[in-house]
């Protein structure tokens, strides 16, 4: 299943291997990263691909609400096909 996540807060050290890492404990694999920070501000998408075999979408989110509080940023995970309903014109 593919996934959109998005990552957003104050840029501090350590972001992309938390959530890489909780993304590689699940078997995800990321297929697509981009990032930025405007002024202090870091902003991150990845497009994963989930093998429901090895995890479940919904235990993958609540890992990555876990990383979210530790490092006090926004981190929110859609299903690539509601994400592309939401936006769809």
């Amino acid at each position: 299943m593919k996934c959109v996540i998005s990552v957003l807060g104050k840029d501090r050290s350590g972001i992309v291997a938390a959530v890489s890492t909780v993304l590689a404990d699940c078997g995800a694999n990321i297929d697509d990263i981009s990032q930025t920070i405007l002024n202090d501000i870091f902003s991150m998408t990845m497009l994963v691909t989930l093998r429901p075999e090895t995890s479940d979408f919904n235990a993958v989110q609540e890992r990555l609400e876990k990383v979210a509080e530790d490092l006090g940023m926004q981190i929110v995970i859609q299903r690539e096909d509601v994400f592309s309903f939401m936006y769809k014109i």
